[in-house]
């Protein structure tokens, strides 16, 4: 029998792959006058094929949701992937996260780190919601292909960090948070280089700039351990 993580997990990763069509016909048809901007390159990522599905709008007129704001000015398929990827990638960092918080016996240094993950990324996957709501796209993404590329943990990784305890969990949630910062990073360069939005692309230099200095401290905190 599988644990409850085990399980939810499975679920999560099954839930991603559902989404497959409709994430991959926003990405991939193009935007009117955007069709050079792909955003197929995505680190870690395998996007599936495009559909006939309409793109997303090419502008931010949708009044506000009840999940966050559209991101003003125009946007491009690479900003579309770009929050539509982002998404469930910072809600397993948040699951993660309240793993390590939920334990006792954990390094005070490794559960400050945790909520500071969990603080600054749940502001973020609202502010992504909206933003794909206010550009025609689904506000709660779930992607296929994403699969564990992207520093994604697997469903064995994330049973063993809930047995973990002590020292031996937060080893493991430090190593396998440095991947999954890795890949964020990696998702975060992509959308500095092909994005259009200066919302999106002010978030991704962000991302990259504060998970950078968090793979750093990470480091120094599994070599003490």
């Amino acid at each position: 029998m599988f644990s409850t993580t085990t399980f939810r997990t499975l679920q999560f990763t099954r839930t991603l792959r559902l989404g497959l069509a409709a994430a991959a016909a926003v990405a991939l048809t193009g935007l009117a006058g955007c069709a050079n901007n792909d955003a197929s390159n995505m680190p870690g990522m395998d996007h599936g094929s495009s559909s006939s599905a309409p793109a997303a709008p090419s502008s931010s007129a949708a009044a506000p949701t009840a999940s966050g704001t559209p991101a003003a000015g125009p946007h491009n398929n690479a900003d579309v992937m770009f929050a539509t990827m982002m998404i469930p990638h910072h809600q397993q960092a948040i699951e993660m996260s309240d793993m390590i918080l939920a334990k006792d016996g954990i390094d005070p240094a490794v559960t400050e780190l945790a909520r500071q993950i969990k603080d600054a990324q749940a502001p973020e996957i609202t502010q992504m919601s909206g933003w794909l709501a206010g550009w025609g796209a689904n506000p709660s993404p779930s992607v296929s292909g994403m699969d564990h590329g992207g520093g994604m943990m697997d469903p064995a990784d994330m049973e063993a960090l809930e047995k973990a305890s002590g020292a031996e969990a937060a080893k493991l949630f430090l190593t396998g948070m440095v991947k999954h910062h890795q890949g964020a990073i990696a998702m975060a360069q992509t959308e500095v280089s092909g994005g259009q939005n200066p919302e999106a692309k002010k978030l991704a230099q962000a991302i990259i700039t504060s998970q950078q200095a968090e793979i750093e401290k990470m480091n120094t905190l599994i070599a003490r351990l």
